[in-house]
């Protein structure tokens, strides 16, 4: 694993450089705390952009977009601090800071915007910036793989997010996302709002790593360590369960909503923790807890209880203070030995004294230890679950979570720095760092551990976001204050299976080792390499199926496809049909179209080529006796002319040829699936033309013109003027594209006669 840049290496930032960057988030939380001292919530902001299709650039600030905006400004900055230590002297430290700029200004905009392709926009900046962060070490493939992965499943989610976004503004008839959950609890269930809701699943559940599309997230951990931290504990992972808040009030009632919500949830949960067992890694195991965190959250969202999104805001806000500065004792570990492997650790506590103490306050707030922030989140997700609709699935999923987060708490917490198990011991050159790497993480814990003694401090915080994510007809009961009750005695049987979890994880990774082989073959990060395999093979066949070179064949395939596109919709429609009234066609029209018929039937049975030309001629002259008995000389005119000309000079071609001796192929003839596909289409634009025939005529756009050409354009011959003048720029394009044509053909007209000339010269 690669071992950043030591702090004497000559590369890298100022001190005063390294100092600017970190004052853009600080800066922004110093403005937030500001505004909040000094503004009631909520806050909005609205501008002009797209008005004709609905896009502005609208913002709403509310509770659930401060606390998220807390954590974003918060701990970004102790990861712009972190940063600034743990890259110092990387030639590419200022590459890493504005991207990680960047990537606080997409994530500012995402929980704030008010408007769905607004958010669009910057939840996509997400994912290009969360790209670039991962894939921060280009040079090893690894980290190129793991950006790959991450972009491929969290954008295409964005694809499907786009589509829901789209669906779900034409449903409402607005795209201002408070509009449309203030609207949605009195909307019927339709089909379009439920394929939105469906769409919009997927794509936060790709956002947030939730099952199936969970594997993403681990393998990220090829970024830096203040990527991680900052993406995998308070920003980006934490989109899509703040987009699923932010939904619940208007999709909550719905049953499939809950149940998707409450099914995915649990599963993740469950599965995340189990996972966390088969690694070795430090910042793998804390980003499979990570998961499973994120399934939690996404249970809780899906839970009616009144105490449920007091649950979510709390522990949205605990996990960013002990999952942060875990990380960053995971990078610190990997910076002051060189491995993270918990192998090959073992009683660093004297030579990482610093980050010790920061590791056994965030480790106790994920073990949910009293007098800290994690155990009264723990009291009232326990609380919200136990007054919820929880099923029996989701009941052992939160156990399981539970037990192995208090064993992944002592991993990171106890095991690597007060124990030596096995042959673990101290790495001789094990060594602290300085104040920014130990002073984020302490910083960041200690404030987990204040909260937990003092939870008044946030009171009102999460109360205004619990409100935020509350119906309008719900009143959100506030109680923080932990109870020593049934919560306690939760907590010691959670301590008490993750105590045995933690005791036994070295032969619990033995059996999982067993199962490997197996785990991954049906993990869904094996089914994504073996579909990232296919698709060359897929191409590959496809390319050779339609790319053959058979002309007919794609004249057929073009066919058909349109016949197909045209009877479905012509199919969606068939209660409205309405014919038009039936008129005798006079004598022309009938010996027109007798003419194109006998020309077509003429032309599927030919064989001779120069047969074949002339029988189709026929359709074409049959078409320009069409036109003149209906009334348009002049382009019957232009259609004899040039049909005329095309049958006498690719008749002339053919007979030059055969005199040569070439071109003597014949034609295959009759073919019946070409017949079939011209009969369908056939019937299909005749149907059509049918049906549009019968709606009546509007002659706004022909009494524009004819209002129009003198006035303006000074022309009475209405065709000249709307070619000349209201469509001069696309006549110009047509005239400039049979101008270069013709100077291209006439470079190798001039090239044959020359050769023509040259070999009756050496002829003579």
């Amino acid at each position: 694993m690669a071992h950043p840049a030591h702090p004497d290496t000559d590369a890298g930032l100022s001190l005063a450089a390294r100092c600017a960057f970190t004052a853009l988030p600080v800066l922004a939380l110093a403005v937030l705390v500001g505004l909040l001292l000094t503004h009631e919530l909520p806050w909005r902001w609205h501008a002009a952009w797209v008005p004709s299709l609905g896009v502005d650039w609208s913002f709403r600030v509310d509770g659930l977009s401060v606390l998220m905006l807390l954590m974003i400004t918060g701990v970004g900055s102790a990861v712009f601090v972190y940063a600034g230590g743990y890259l110092a002297g990387h030639p590419q430290q200022h590459r890493l800071y504005v991207l990680l700029a960047l990537f606080m200004v997409a994530m500012i905009g995402c929980v704030t915007a008010d408007n769905l392709f607004v958010l669009f926009l910057f939840w996509e900046m997400t994912s290009l910036t969360s790209f670039m962060l991962v894939g921060f070490n280009h040079a090893q493939a690894s980290s190129r793989q793991s950006a790959q992965q991450a972009l491929l499943v969290t954008g295409t989610g964005g694809l499907a997010l786009l589509a829901g976004f789209i669906l779900l503004a034409q449903a409402m008839g607005t795209a201002q996302l408070s509009d449309i959950i203030a609207r949605l609890p009195g909307t019927a269930q339709t089909p379009a709002l439920t394929a939105a809701l469906v769409l919009i699943l997927i794509g936060a559940f790709t956002k947030s790593a939730q099952f199936p599309f969970h594997f993403w997230l681990p393998n990220a951990m090829a970024a830096p360590t203040p990527v991680s931290a900052y993406l995998h504990s308070a920003t980006m992972v934490k989109l899509g369960v703040y987009l699923l808040a932010r939904l619940d009030p208007g999709f909550g009632d719905w049953p499939l909503w809950a149940w998707a919500l409450k099914g995915a949830g649990s599963i993740t949960a469950a599965w995340g923790m189990a996972l966390a067992l088969r690694e070795r890694d430090l910042k793998r195991i804390l980003a499979w807890s990570t998961v499973a965190t994120l399934g939690t959250l996404v249970t809780l969202v899906g839970l009616r209880g009144e105490g449920a999104t007091v649950a979510v805001g709390a522990l949205l806000l605990a996990h960013a203070l002990y999952k942060a500065p875990l990380f960053f004792v995971a990078g610190n570990i990997d910076h002051g030995t060189g491995t993270r492997v918990i192998d090959r650790l073992g009683n660093l506590r004297h030579a990482m004294p610093w980050t010790a103490a920061a590791a056994l306050l965030a480790g106790a707030s994920m073990a949910g230890m009293p007098l800290s922030f994690g155990y009264i989140a723990k009291d009232v997700i326990v609380a919200a679950k136990s007054s919820g609709d929880v099923a029996a699935f989701a009941e052992v999923a939160n156990t399981i979570f539970g037990a192995i987060a208090v064993a992944v708490a002592g991993v990171a917490a106890i095991r690597v720095f007060w124990r030596h198990p096995g042959t673990n011991e101290t790495p001789p050159d094990a060594h602290e760092g300085g104040p920014a790497l130990v002073g984020p993480p302490l910083v960041l814990a200690s404030i987990g551990v204040v909260l937990g003694l003092f939870p008044f401090f946030i009171e009102d915080l999460l109360a205004g976001a619990s409100t935020a994510m509350t119906p309008a007809d719900v009143t959100v009961v506030l109680q923080l204050t932990p109870s020593f009750g049934p919560a306690l005695g939760s907590l010691a049987i959670t301590l008490a299976i993750g105590a045995v979890i933690y005791a036994l994880w070295d032969p619990l990774h033995r059996q999982f080792e067993r199962a490997g082989p197996f785990l991954r073959r049906v993990a869904m990060a094996s089914i994504y390499e073996r579909s990232l395999e296919a698709l060359p093979w897929l191409a590959a066949r496809t390319t050779r199926a339609l790319q053959h070179g058979r002309l007919p064949a794609y004249g057929v395939g073009l066919l058909g496809s349109v016949t197909l596109a045209l009877a479905a919709l012509l199919l969606a429609g068939a209660g409205a049909w309405s014919w038009p009234a039936w008129t005798a066609p006079s004598a022309g029209v009938w010996g027109a179209g007798a003419l194109v018929m006998a020309g077509a039937v003429l032309a599927l049975g030919a064989r001779d080529r120069l047969v074949l030309l002339l029988t189709a001629g026929l359709v074409g002259f049959g078409s320009g006796v069409f036109f003149l008995f209906l009334g348009a000389p002049d382009v019957a005119y232009t259609q004899f002319v040039v049909e005329a000309i095309l049958v006498i000079v690719v008749a002339s071609v053919l007979m030059q040829l055969r005199r040569r001796g070439l071109g003597r192929g014949r034609h295959e003839g009759f073919r019946p699936l070409a017949a079939l596909v011209a009969v369908a289409f056939g019937t299909v634009c005749a149907v059509t033309l049918l049906l549009v025939s019968a709606v009546p005529l509007d002659t706004a756009l022909t009494d524009y013109f004819a209002a129009v050409s003198v006035p303006e354009a000074f022309g009475r011959n209405v065709v000249n003027v709307i070619l000349v003048d209201f469509r001069a720029l696309d006549t110009l394009g047509e005239i400039s594209v049979v101008m270069l044509s013709f100077l291209a053909a006439w470079g190798l007209l001039a090239a044959a006669r020359g050769r023509r000339r040259a070999a009756g010269g050496e002829g003579a």
